[in-house]
């Protein structure tokens, strides 16, 4: 049995992580953006860097749980125009790892949530710029945002977000093209964070495994949700998890 004594010291650390484990479940089945309310507190308590590596093995596990339920609500032009952006963003962060010191990780991750969130209350208050959002650009910047913020801190939840409302997607073109983008860009990260950020160990995998029942109710708690709540009000939903877990990182 590997080792956890680094990671595991008191009772607070395993209800944070199977917490965190929920809340990813949920989050990628439909309770959209809930994962940031655990990112901050896994980042708090474990380390900003060091947290990454333990979130992102769950994270691949239930990309796989929502691809296989929406997989025919992904709406994959979206998906196409963020993508090769999104990897340039993941080198970005790699290079600014090397100039930023690991406990300002968190300052970086709030700072690119929160840029998020400034383009997320424009939009609702303007209402839909059909011009802008169809820009050559808009696609791209948001693509390189959520891949630099997903690589620094598996935080690319709250741009992902603001980027689909801003297309107006219903909630199950919301969800279902969210949960392909995220399954193809984290295991994209997955030999970045092996090799190059070591951060990723057999003893992170175990405490991984130990979460998969966590992970697998979190999902059957989001795939109910989506069912049951309106349209309008799961868009003010993610709107206010994403407000509440950029707060979070700031304090």
């Amino acid at each position: 049995m590997p080792d956890i004594s680094l990671w595991m010291n008191s009772p607070y650390d395993w209800v944070l992580l199977m917490v965190c484990a929920l809340f990813i479940g949920m989050s990628k089945t439909g309770i959209q953006g809930i994962t940031m309310l655990a990112i901050p507190l896994m980042a708090i308590n474990f380390g900003a860097k060091p947290s990454t590596g333990l979130i992102l093995p769950m994270l691949c596990f239930s990309d796989i749980i929502a691809v296989i339920y929406y997989r025919r609500a992904a709406e994959w032009r979206y998906i196409f125009k963020l993508l090769p952006s999104a990897i340039v963003g993941f080198f970005l962060a790699i290079a600014v790892d090397k100039l930023i010191p690991a406990d300002e990780f968190r300052r970086l991750m709030a700072v690119c949530i929160f840029l998020g969130l400034a383009v997320m209350f424009w939009t609702e208050r303007k209402g839909v710029n059909s011009k802008m959002f169809s820009a050559w650009w808009y696609a791209p910047l948001f693509g390189l945002m959520g891949g630099f913020t997903t690589m620094i801190g598996n935080a690319a939840g709250a741009v992902m977000s603001v980027y689909l409302l801003s297309m107006r997607l219903p909630k199950y073109s919301f969800v279902g093209t969210s949960a392909w983008f995220f399954l193809v860009v984290n295991y994209l990260k997955l030999p970045l964070q092996i090799f190059v950020w070591d951060n990723i160990s057999w003893t992170t995998l175990y405490l991984n495994a130990l979460t998969i029942p966590f992970m697998l109710i979190g999902a059957a708690l989001g795939i109910y949700f989506v069912k049951k709540v309106a349209e309008k009000t799961y868009r003010v939903f993610i709107i206010v998890v994403t407000v509440l877990s950029t707060l979070i990182l700031f304090v």
